[in-house]
């Protein structure tokens, strides 16, 4: 359709009043330490990605500047630098803080929980992004979050020597993340929180027994095959992870409403191109593991059922916290919901 001579002018006009608007706006520079170095695929990848947009899709009014991790804030101390405004943004993955908040764990990744779809469901159509903004308020975080990357499952471990039954793992000491690790604890597992960099030196001598971390793809860069050859599926502790931008409240607040609406897409579109991304290149990595000499085994049914009966017994422990209660809850009546869509609307899947 053609434009009119007057309409022709009111669309200038309307464009030249857009571009003083955000000419207007004051500049912002995100200062973003990051949890996950920038050389790890889906894990690191994505801020990136977002930081190299920001720019333009925000008409020249931010600006994102990544800090390698440890660089400028340590990864564990990512929430607290940026609630008390040490830098303004930062990029990690909320179970982090499940010191500091126990219902924390439900907004990084959840055992037998949601695969990334429904997981995004709940928090952009359900009650998820109001309770992990609630989260953080109710525990006084000067912190706006946004969901800002997403993954699918994760593999649940790397171990030296095949686990058949609950016998197997007892006494193993192995690094382990989030509410996973406590399901290992209760069958008798050590567990230890290490950063990605640190577990291929702690498998090598022999300060671990085993390790879960990431996807095939994420573990194939950290060299986890050069020294334990059994990986195990499915990754019933993360079936998917996700991944938050945190922007501390004063300086969200300064952001007019096209800079807010400017980063708020941005990370809608990060979390489509980090599944993307993800999903793309695992086949190539096991098929390599294997070439490699790894052996990619699935949990048998004695032991996911194991997992899951005692991830229940956690759950209830987790409960005696009110808001990891009131969030569980909630993520519970979605999925039963959901439910009735998941069972009727997929084909069923083979191992």
């Amino acid at each position: 359709m053609k434009l009119s001579a007057s309409n022709t002018l009111k669309a200038l006009a309307l464009a030249t009043m857009c571009v003083s608007g955000t000419a207007l706006a004051d500049k912002v520079l995100l200062k973003t330490p990051i949890a996950f170095g920038t050389h790890l695929p889906a894990l690191g990848t994505p801020i990136k990605w977002v930081s190299e947009r920001i720019e333009p899709l925000s008409g020249n009014t931010i600006r994102m500047k990544v800090y390698e991790p440890g660089k400028l804030v340590a990864p564990l101390e990512i929430l607290d630098a940026v609630s008390s405004g040490k830098v303004n943004s930062g990029y990690a993955t909320a179970g982090y803080w499940q010191g500091k908040m126990p219902a924390a764990t439900l907004f990084s990744a959840v055992p037998f929980g949601p695969e990334a779809p429904e997981y995004m469901a709940w928090l952009f159509y359900g009650n998820g992004l109001d309770l992990y903004q609630g989260m953080y308020d109710e525990a006084g975080y000067n912190v706006k979050v946004l969901p800002c990357a997403i993954i699918s499952p994760e593999t649940s471990g790397w171990f030296k020597k095949p686990i058949e039954k609950p016998e197997d793992l007892k006494g193993l000491t192995m690094r382990f993340f989030g509410l996973g690790g406590q399901v290992m604890e209760k069958l008798g597992v050590g567990t230890v929180q290490l950063p990605g960099g640190e577990i291929f030196g702690a498998l090598e001598k022999g300060a671990i027994d085993a390790s879960e971390f990431s996807q095939p793809a994420i573990d194939q860069r950290l060299g986890f095959h050069k020294i334990v050859k059994y990986n195990y599926f499915p990754g019933w502790h993360q079936q998917a992870t996700l991944f938050e931008l945190l922007i501390n409240k004063d300086t969200w607040n300064k952001m007019d409403e096209d800079q807010q609406a400017a980063v708020e897409t941005l990370c809608m579109a990060s979390m489509t191109n980090s599944i993307a991304e993800g999903e793309a290149m695992q086949f190539e990595a096991m098929q390599k593991a294997q070439e490699q000499g790894v052996e990619l085994r699935y949990w048998n049914e004695e032991m996911l059922n194991l997992f899951e009966t005692t991830w229940l017994e956690v759950v209830e422990e987790q409960k005696q916290d009110p808001y990891f209660a009131k969030v569980w809850k909630d993520m519970s009546d979605f999925r039963q919901n959901y439910q009735i869509w998941e069972s009727k609307g997929f084909l069923p899947r083979s191992n």
